[in-house]
């Protein structure tokens, strides 16, 4: 392997390893806020103990998402120094202001909120667990503007051989960014519902603290299902302007090869790249992909046979991570929507709740399956049209790429095992013993 496939694979484990943490602490961030917005409202004490038991596992998920973020940042400029030399006064500007307002705003108040439970008053304790909630948000935006303008470059000038920001609300209105970070968010609010409801599920069955966690499944199965629609009725926008901005990751996700308009949707294909076709195809839906992607039954699809090969994403990863997605998508609604329906008895559904621990992993795969999506469909650029991944990578030797690759998978390692051993630990433990009554 090279520099290149080297840097590329480093990214990459760092990525999805701090993708593990990114989606839990928005989704439980939110959550955790509401149900102390209902101890406020109602003074049940069962709701401040929910507080405080998922709040524990949100501080430890964000904890260890913090340090994977950080190390993840510094590889700009370690093993992409090109890219951040031709870029930087753009995405570098975006990265900046996230640290700086988002990222501190929310460290302040996690603070706040951790110590001050009985040196603040109810409501303005609440307040600081939603601003919490809301900087991390925030936090998010700013870093998925900065991926956005790498899928759909705009608002910039070439001078002297780089990149320069010229219109700096462009770049962070752009439709593309925020679709992109709705999106995000959905995968990421899924995944806290299923996080609650698996944990809740564990404990109905053994029923232990049985009312407290039927109030948490109740809440979480309303927000689960919720989120399942948003995610399945918004992922369908993405397509749409996918056909405009990245025509590749379009033809690639569907196994697309030939331009053309009323084009069918192929439910069952496999691509074979190497004779630009489709040794498998069937089920297919007449004018369902002109359909999806330009929101007419005429509209025109672009094939990859009308790129040349050096300019077309890896088909065969890209077709099975968008079919995959698309696929958990609908499991995830399907779950919601029982969870919901069933929500008053659920304790009765031993069944359904034996099942649910087992699928909290599901929408992690979902998430990271999104970024490979993302990233993998984006190349062979790195800004999509503008630079190539090749031309964006340090001039640093393969030893030291190598070298850095190995510690990097060692510490990621021993991070991950530390995190879910306690995640695992408190969620089995349960919350806090609710207060004596005294008579």
């Amino acid at each position: 392997m090279d520099v290149l496939a080297l840097s590329r694979l480093q990214f990459a484990v760092a990525t999805y390893f701090h993708f593990l943490f990114v989606p839990l602490t928005l989704g439980l961030s939110m959550l955790v806020a509401i149900m102390e917005t209902q101890y406020v409202r109602t003074g049940d004490e069962d709701y401040k103990r929910m507080t405080k038991f998922w709040g524990k596992l949100f501080l430890i998920n964000f904890a260890v998402g913090i340090v994977t973020g950080i190390t993840l940042e510094f590889q700009f400029g370690t093993n992409w120094s090109r890219y951040s030399a031709y870029v930087g006064d753009i995405f570098g500007s975006l990265l900046a202001i996230e640290a700086t307002a988002a990222f501190f705003l929310e460290s302040t108040f996690i603070a706040v909120w951790y110590f001050g439970w009985d040196k603040l008053s109810k409501k303005s304790h609440a307040v600081t667990i939603w601003l919490v909630a809301i900087a991390s948000n925030i936090s998010a935006f700013w870093i998925l503007v900065a991926n956005a303008w790498m899928q759909h470059p705009v608002g910039y000038a070439l001078r002297n051989g780089r990149a320069e920001l010229s219109d700096f609300l462009a770049v962070i209105t752009q439709r593309f960014a925020i679709l992109e970070f709705i999106h995000t968010l959905g995968g990421a609010y899924l995944t806290a519902g299923f996080f609650v409801l698996g944990t809740s599920a564990w404990h109905l069955l053994r029923k232990h603290e049985t009312a407290f966690f039927k109030k948490s499944f109740r809440i979480a199965a309303a927000w689960t299902l919720i989120f399942a629609l948003f995610e399945i009725a918004q992922g369908h926008m993405n397509a749409e302007i996918l056909g405009k901005a990245q025509p590749t990751k379009l033809a690639a996700m569907e196994a697309h090869w030939e331009t053309g308009r009323n084009v069918p949707m192929n439910l069952i294909a496999w691509p074979d790249a190497k004779n630009e076709r489709n040794t498998v195809q069937s089920l297919s839906v007449p004018s369902g992909l002109s359909l999806m992607a330009t929101y007419s039954t005429a509209g025109e699809v672009k094939g990859l046979k009308d790129y040349p090969a050096s300019e077309r994403p890896p088909v065969l990863p890209v077709f099975l991570s968008f079919r995959a997605m698309v696929g958990l998508a609908f499991l995830f609604l399907a779950v919601g929507l029982y969870a919901w329906l069933k929500r008053e008895q659920i304790e009765s559904r031993t069944g359904f709740l034996r099942v649910l621990p087992w699928l909290i992993p599901l929408p992690y795969l979902a998430n990271e399956l999104g970024w490979t999506l993302a990233e993998l469909g984006r190349q062979p650029w790195i800004v999509y049209g503008l630079m190539k991944t090749s031309d964006a990578v340090s001039p640093i030797a393969l030893s030291q790429v190598g070298t850095s690759l190995v510690a990097f998978f060692l510490v990621y390692a021993l991070l991950g095992a530390v995190d879910f051993y306690l995640l695992f630990k408190f969620a089995r433990k349960g919350p806090e013993a609710a207060p004596a009554v005294v008579k």
